[in-house]
């Protein structure tokens, strides 16, 4: 390669790097995997020391991090936080154990732990107390997430036993997997973008202006790392095991290793025990133990000389895409779906694909006949990467993306700055009504767990329903005797599905006792599109019945804490059709609940008018406790604070944020004692 061949490839690989940086690390929407942007590193470092005159000051290579965004104030890391060198293969390992051994005079002993797939954390604690938690940022400064990291139940605010004056603690934090999963089915619910990823979903959580929003979510952290000049051990690991006497979360998945041999082992056995951890690790982090060591050995420009990461592949197979389906959701949502030569991937077999959306379809570049490489994202769900452009065949054309609905062939239409296309065809599609009634009787809904997916079919098929209104038509005599046999498929044998007496009766059972399901769930099992379960009750408080709903204004809506643009569209689009009125109308007669039933105990009007923060930890009560009696008493729940917040109900650790506004907004600040005498001054 010419030096001018060089210079051409140096700057585009920069450009992509740089482009990726931002992409990772301000967005959280990574477009290539780790291993792809390891490669591009890699041939970057190379290029470039290969012709070091055409290395520059700022180039990717030089910096740790991607930019920092602006949300939060910027604090200076005490200790910078580097990156760890990675690597792919055993023989780096081994390369890695040679260079340590040629510094020192001594055997160096390491440790073995597990690299998890999160958010790195500085922790600063001075006297024990947690003074401040900072992200990575650039690596020289992050953001100051604190008041964020005190919701996380794992992070410790005061520590117990013999503890430094001060140190920093490092660690991850990470969504685990169930957690993650109830994240995503929630924000499906309301039309939101599920996050490709748990690591995604923490870093955007962590990002987050809202801290009570935070504290709603499940995230965790593990802690590996101490700094400070007075720590109680001369070595990582016994450091680490202090740290656990104080109060922080160490896992206990760490091994110390005398030589390549010990730790490659303990890289094989957790390449395999990765599948049954509860959140995600994506290699084993090796580091030398002792302190005095690490010191002699250094740091890089941008790692420590002392330790390395081993991570591991996404496992990728290569498949023929032989050919594209478009599913229709309840929404009318349309979703491109790849069908794939079957493979074994991840010890299952895969033969379909989510493509997403057209933007995808378009960007991959992919075409039918390809051989696509697919890998599972989050090690979960199986996404086409790329294809392998050498083996294209020559009459290959692009693909085409439909202008119609599969199923009803109503012409799809797509939202300015949305990625998918929509059937609005929602009275006729089939997909859609079926989707409807699905949702309609799901658990989270009016939960008839008697009915289900395939009688759900079924009863569409024998034209019995066609709308949720139908259900409450259905009668013994019209059920009882009802066959279907269901076809085999690749993943099932053909069955016979029967309405015999007992599963008609307990059908039966559950549509009545349905209609006494409160009106918040009511609310939400419509299928309003964006008013999932949260905003669904959050309308059902504020407006107290389905008419006043009906009737609000856009300015009513957004008015109301947690409704937003979207959604108050959403609402209003949906009462502004005849069908949907005529809908709950006839719903009404049958006897579901679209008022807001309170209980007598304890409601009062005392808090009539009044908006109120509720923050920080209370001693007798939950946070939701009080909220709830704020709501009994009249009162209006809302989590940010405005002009037209009347009181501030504050515990303890209440928010530095949100005092320094209330103090300059005027807002009183009341405590517990305060509160309990405002609801119950009358009754004394």
């Amino acid at each position: 390669m010419t030096t001018e061949e060089a210079k051409i490839r140096i700057e585009d690989l920069s450009r992509k790097i740089d482009e990726h940086n931002y992409n990772y690390y301000v967005l959280s929407q990574p477009i290539i995997s780790d291993y792809d942007f390891d490669v591009k590193l890699k041939e970057l470092i190379d290029l470039e020391t290969k012709f070091p005159k055409l290395k520059k000051a700022d180039s990717p290579t030089q910096r740790v991090g991607g930019e920092i965004t602006k949300e939060f104030k910027q604090v200076t890391h005490k200790y910078r936080m580097l990156s760890l060198g990675n690597t792919y293969s055993e023989d780096e390992i081994i390369d890695f154990d040679q260079r340590i051994r040629k510094i020192l005079t001594d055997d160096p002993e390491y440790v073995c732990e597990l690299k998890y797939d999160g958010v790195a954390i500085g922790l600063t604690y001075v006297d024990g107390l947690l003074l401040n938690a900072v992200t990575r940022g650039d690596g020289i400064q992050g953001d100051d997430v604190t008041t964020n990291v005190k919701t996380i139940k794992s992070i410790p605010l005061k520590l117990h036993g013999k503890y430094p004056k001060e140190f920093e603690i490092r660690g991850e934090i990470f969504y685990p997997h169930q957690g993650f999963e109830n994240l995503n089915t929630e924000r499906l619910e309301i039309g939101e973008q599920a996050f490709a990823n748990p690591r995604n979903a923490a870093s955007g959580t962590l990002k987050m202006l809202d801290s009570g929003e935070v504290a709603n979510r499940p995230l965790d952290c593990y802690l590996y790392l101490l700094y400070g000049d007075n720590l109680p051990h001369l070595n990582h690991y016994d450091n680490l095991q202090a740290a656990k006497k104080w109060g922080f979360k160490i896992s206990n998945n760490v091994a110390i290793c005398k030589n390549t041999d010990e730790i490659i082992e303990f890289i094989h056995d957790w390449d395999t025990a990765r599948k049954s951890l509860s959140f995600d690790i994506d290699g084993v982090v090796i580091k030398v133990n002792s302190s005095q060591q690490q010191k002699v050995l250094g740091f890089t420009a941008k790692s420590p000389r002392w330790a390395i990461s081993y991570k591991f592949k996404a496992e990728r197979v290569l498949s023929e895409l032989i050919s594209i389906t478009y599913q229709v959701g309840r929404t009318g949502a349309i979703t491109p779906v790849a069908n794939l030569h079957p493979i074994l991937l991840g010890g299952t077999i895969v033969k379909r694909a989510s493509l997403h959306n057209s933007d995808i379809i378009e960007q991959i570049d992919i075409r039918i006949g390809d051989q696509v490489y697919v890998e599972k994202g989050g090690e979960i769900i199986p996404k086409i990467v790329s294809t392998n452009l050498a083996k294209r065949k020559k009459e290959s054309i692009p693909i085409k993306y439909i202008t119609h609905c599969p199923e009803c062939g109503h012409e799809l239409y797509r939202n300015e700055g949305e990625a998918n296309h929509y059937c609005l065809n929602d009275a006729q599609c089939p997909p859609q009504i079926k989707g409807r009634l699905e949702h309609f009787i799901s658990r989270k809904a009016m939960n008839i767990d008697s009915l289900g997916e395939g009688k759900i079919e079924i009863l569409y098929d024998q034209k019995l329903v066609r709308n949720i209104d139908d259900l409450y038509s259905l009668n013994y005599e019209t059920l009882l005797g009802i066959e279907k046999i269901i076809p085999a498929t690749e993943d099932k044998k053909q069955r016979k599905v029967s309405f015999k007496d007992k599963t008609t009766r307990n059908i039966l059972s559950g549509i009545k006792k349905s209609k006494d399901i409160p009106f918040e769930k009511v609310l939400f099992a419509i299928g309003i599109r964006f008013v999932g379960g949260t905003v669904a009750n959050i309308l059902a408080q504020h407006f107290k019945d389905i008419d006043k709903i009906k009737m609000a204004s856009y300015d009513e809506l957004i008015s109301t804490d947690g409704i937003g643009d979207k959604i108050a569209n959403s609402v209003i689009d949906y009462f502004s059709k005849e069908e949907n009125i005529a809908l709950i109308e006839r719903l009404k007669l049958r006897g579901l609940r679209f008022i807001l039933e309170q209980s007598e105990e304890n409601i009062t009007t005392y808090l009539e008018g009044k908006s109120i923060v509720v923050s920080g930890k209370f001693n007798d009560y939950s946070r939701d406790q009080l909220k709830e009696l704020v709501t009994k008493n009249g009162g209006k729940n809302i989590s940010s604070i405005s002009k037209n917040t009347h009181y501030i109900l504050a515990g303890e650790n209440m928010g530095p944020v949100k005092l320094t506004k209330a103090n300059k907004l005027h807002i009183p600040i009341i405590n517990i004692e305060t509160f309990e005498e405002m609801i119950h001054k009358k009754r004394r």
